[in-house]
């Protein structure tokens, strides 16, 4: 059996168990944490790594930012019903609200090819911000959605930089990360640089090239404008991979994609959006629970995207994804969001568990159902809750 370390409370030995059975086979290193309550329970790794140690968090960055902005909602500095223009003047969408861009239905999904937004432009955020304000959305804001994978970090970004004059990294290290002590960043300092291991995938998504024929061959129309755009998106993304291990991509500042931190950061994260970790909490209850409700489930998807068949689709919240059956979480309560290749993060109010996944081995495809790695320990934190 795969050799884990760490330690776990009593009545949770059997978490540990079941990471190792799910750890069993994987090319890569792994870290989880789980806090029950505001205190650690699980702190667990497997492979080369320490607990200490930090990876990118591809998509779990969303997460982070969701964060800011129900801290900045329940200080009262912004309305999530607010128009876009209300933060950010220069955005031309007039009927955008903070809402479409928290539930992924702004109509922006992505940097259209012909805005020149590539792998080398998009660590320039001005360049970014300044093609998003002027952008159209591509369907009427709030009557679609479709996972706005890199561009949802530059809008709500924004939002907050223009709330607080704080980049969002800043202000997520100031309001979020030091009063928790958590080793969790949106770009990365230089002296933290040699705690971060690389990534790979060892099973990557298909290539743009093999989708659009795969999608073709049962007559979806790829020159769509959501579906383009989107692919468009995706290519400029694959063309980025390197960025994810250089010192260049982790210093950068990428709110949808490039968050860097470890399990214990995550989880510790999660837990004081619940209650007290160590006498900071950072959501109220009521805001809590106005962050976790599913926002999506009455929307179609976008565009040509709503003709293909997906048995897994996503779900949203506000800012953070709902349970769904390819991301089961806990159950009904649970609200976080995952990352691409299998890194995962969440609270579950209902059981006061928070958990973080993290791996330096991003083999879980998105499409393909709830990562197998994720499941022994899910079902035994679920036997022991």
């Amino acid at each position: 059996m795969m050799s884990v370390f760490g330690t776990v409370q009593p009545g949770y030995e059997a978490v540990r168990e079941a990471f190792a059975v799910g750890q069993e086979g994987d090319a890569g290193d792994a870290q989880l944490a789980v806090y029950r309550d505001g205190r650690m329970v699980v702190d667990l790794w497997s492979g080369s790594w320490s607990g200490d140690s930090a990876v990118i968090l591809m998509s779990c960055t969303k997460g982070m930012m969701a964060t800011c902005v129900h801290m900045l909602a329940q200080q009262g500095r912004l309305d999530i019903d607010a128009t876009v223009t209300t933060y950010w003047p220069e955005f031309s969408a007039a009927d955008v609200t903070v809402r479409h861009l928290l539930t992924h239905s702004a109509g922006l999904p992505g940097f259209a090819r012909s805005t020149g937004i590539d792998a080398e432009k998009i660590l320039d955020w001005d360049a970014c911000t300044e093609v998003l304000a002027a952008a159209d959305p591509l369907w009427k804001p709030g009557t679609a959605y479709r996972y706005h994978s890199l561009t949802f970090g530059h809008l709500v970004g924004e939002v907050i930089r223009r709330i607080t004059g704080q980049t969002p990294g800043q202000f997520f290290r100031s309001s979020v990360a030091e009063p928790l002590g958590l080793s969790l960043w949106l770009g990365l300092p230089a002296d933290e640089e040699s705690r971060v291991e690389p990534i790979f995938s060892t099973n990557p998504l298909p290539s743009v090239d093999e989708t659009l024929a795969q999608l073709a061959s049962f007559g979806i129309d790829v020159t769509e404008p959501v579906l383009r755009t989107v692919m468009e998106d995706r290519q400029a993304g694959e063309a980025a991979g390197s960025l994810f291990n250089s010192r260049e991509g982790h210093a950068a500042e990428i709110p949808a994609a490039n968050g860097i931190g470890n399990a214990r950061s995550l989880a510790r994260m999660y837990a004081a959006l619940m209650g007290e970790v160590d006498g900071v909490r950072l959501l109220t209850p009521d805001q809590a629970a106005v962050a976790a409700v599913p926002q999506t489930d009455d929307l179609p998807a976008a565009g040509e995207f709503a003709r293909i068949p997906t048995p897994h689709p996503l779900r949203f919240a506000l800012g953070y994804e709902a349970p769904r059956p390819g991301n089961p979480m806990l159950g009904s309560s649970s609200f976080g969001h995952t990352g691409l290749g299998g890194r995962l993060s969440f609270a579950d109010p209902d059981s006061g568990i928070a958990v973080g996944y993290t791996c330096t081995n991003g083999s879980w495809n998105v499409y393909e159902g709830a990562d197998p790695r994720w499941l022994p320990w899910l079902d035994a934190l679920r036997t022991t809750l």
